[in-house]
Parts: C-alpha cells; sequence; structure tokens
C-alpha cells in the first residue's frame, strides 16, 4: 500500500512540517541541507504516490527540486487553492501541522498533476532574470525622478542611471552567454525567437520560468500561462470571458510582445484583426493572442 501514500509538506523558511494523509505519522525537519536529506530518505521509505507542496515565497523550490531529482512525483500548488480547499471541507484553523495535513488530504482528493521542475541552472537563470527586472524597474524610477530632480540632487540620480544602465547591460550578456552555452537551451531560444515578435526577452522568460512548455497541451499551457479565457455563466447569464491566474511573469512578458507580434507576425495579425472586426476591445485581443500562441504550442 505503499504507493498509495499522499504526502503533505508545509514549508516555512527553517522549518519543514511533514503528513501522510490518513495517517497519524507526522515529522518535523529543518528546512537546510540536513533535514533536505533526512526528508528525502523518509519519502523513500514511504513511496508516495503524490507528494504536494505549498508555494511559500521561494522556499519550496531547492525542496521540489530535489524531490523530483530522486523521481518522486512533486506539485506545487498555489496555497489559494489549498485555503479554499481547507474552507470547503470546513477547516477554518492554520497552524502549520494543520495546514500539512490540509495539503496531504488536497493530495488525495484532488491529485494535481505532478509538476516539471526546473533544473538548477533553470533556476540560476531564472534568478538572473528576476534581477533584470528589479534593475529594469530601478531605472524606470529613477529616469521618472530625473525630470523634477532639484540641481542639488540631479547629478546624483543621474550617476545612479548610469550605472544601473551599465548594470543592465552586463545582465544582459550574461543571460546571452548562458543560453549560448546550453545547447538544448539554444535550440530552443533559436526556435522560439524565429516566431515574429518573440524577442531575446521574451524568449529567456520562457526557458526560464515556462518549463512546461512543449509538455503539456494547448488547453493546459495557456491556462498554465495566465491567459486562457474563463467562463463565467449561471443559469441564463452569460458573463464575460475572462483572463486570470497561472503566471504574472509569463502573461505579463507576452502582453507586451503581442504589441509588437500584432505588426509583423502575419498568422498573430490576422487573428486578432478578426478579433477586433467581431466587436472585442483591442486590450482584450492582445491578451487572447498570446492564448492563441501557446495554442499553437
Amino acid at each position: 500500500m505503499g504507493h498509495m501514500n499522499f504526502v503533505g509538506i508545509d514549508i516555512a523558511k527553517d522549518s519543514m512540517e511533514v503528513t501522510v494523509h490518513e495517517g497519524k505519522e507526522r515529522w518535523d525537519f529543518t528546512n537546510d541541507e540536513t533535514g533536505l536529506a533526512k526528508l528525502v530518505a523518509k519519502m523513500k521509505r514511504l513511496s508516495p504516490r503524490l507528494i504536494v507542496l505549498e508555494a511559500t515565497g521561494g522556499y519550496e523550490n531547492t525542496v521540489a527540486a530535489e524531490l523530483q531529482s530522486k523521481c518522486f512525483p512533486v506539485a506545487v500548488i498555489n496555497p489559494r487553492q489549498i485555503r479554499d480547499f481547507a474552507r470547503s471541507v470546513g477547516i477554518l484553523a492554520k497552524t502549520d501541522i494543520l495546514d500539512a495535513r490540509v495539503i496531504a488530504h488536497f493530495a488525495a482528493k484532488i491529485q494535481p498533476v505532478p509538476r516539471i521542475m526546473p533544473t538548477e541552472e533553470a533556476r540560476k537563470l531564472g534568478a538572473i532574470l528576476m534581477r533584470r527586472r528589479q534593475v529594469v524597474t530601478m531605472l524606470t524610477s529613477e529616469k521618472n525622478r530625473l525630470q523634477q530632480a532639484v540641481p542639488a540632487v540631479r547629478k546624483r540620480v543621474q550617476n545612479h542611471i548610469t550605472w544601473l544602465e551599465q548594470e543592465l547591460n552586463d545582465i544582459n550578456k550574461v543571460l546571452k552567454q548562458m543560453v549560448q552555452d546550453d545547447p538544448e537551451w539554444k535550440e530552443k531560444d533559436e526556435i522560439l525567437q524565429s516566431v515574429p515578435g518573440v524577442g531575446p526577452n521574451l524568449s529567456i522568460t520562457l526557458l526560464a520560468d515556462f518549463p512546461e512548455l512543449g509538455h503539456l497541451n494547448r488547453k493546459q499551457i495557456a491556462a498554465l500561462g495566465g491567459v486562457a479565457p474563463f467562463n463565467r455563466d449561471s443559469g441564463k447569464m452569460r458573463g464575460k470571458r475572462t483572463i486570470w491566474g497561472g503566471r504574472d511573469i509569463v502573461r505579463t512578458a507576452t502582453y507586451m510582445a503581442a504589441f509588437v507580434a500584432v505588426r509583423c507576425n502575419p498568422l498573430l495579425k490576422s487573428f486578432f484583426d478578426r478579433l477586433v472586426a467581431a466587436g472585442k476591445p483591442r486590450k482584450v485581443a492582445l491578451g487572447v493572442c498570446p492564448s492563441n500562441s501557446f495554442s499553437q504550442a
């Protein structure tokens, strides 16, 4: 019966609470290399059918990657889904051990599809890409401040802008080199950038933050990318279809790329024009274009 075990893990900065669905067992491990080694050893003895973790601001990444590298089926779930599930079964209290039991219960009843975890190099690429976004945000803020800066601080702001621009240039070089040094990434990058409207920033975002691309069907990949329209119907009422959920980083990157794609990509331009001609607002039509692209992936 070992393979019927459904395991829930509640991860905090310094600890991990582990429980098995419908079992009395529970374990408390430290969230470090020692604790992770003990967790892996325990999972080898359990041979779980599925391990579910709650996304906790990045603390779950190392744990999920290590478990998956040992061939355990792992799913990382949005905390909102876990809390909604807890409320649906009448659990309103919240403690670490209770959260772990709720996650294990969720694993057994919902049985989410195990997630494809990024490799160590992909996580490194994602971290550098995140830093690039932070630098771009700071650069935009400083340029806005420069417009209203008084003479006493104008030079300081300008010096910071110059430093940020150099930092951004250095990061771009590192990202490009990382992709070129990996044969698989290089091949995927060439394929992605062969599509009109897809540039290096979008390509690297998909490589780092969307490893499932090419492994899921068109509806699953569109929903995961946060660009699938969902129905809002009840009885005779037909509500507006809206997109929500998914990965906001991927959705933002693809939406911005759509501005270029609808001008230079003949297929997306035709698709966009048909939507606008049918009465769709241009913003809505732009948002649907990435969904159409993922559907063809």
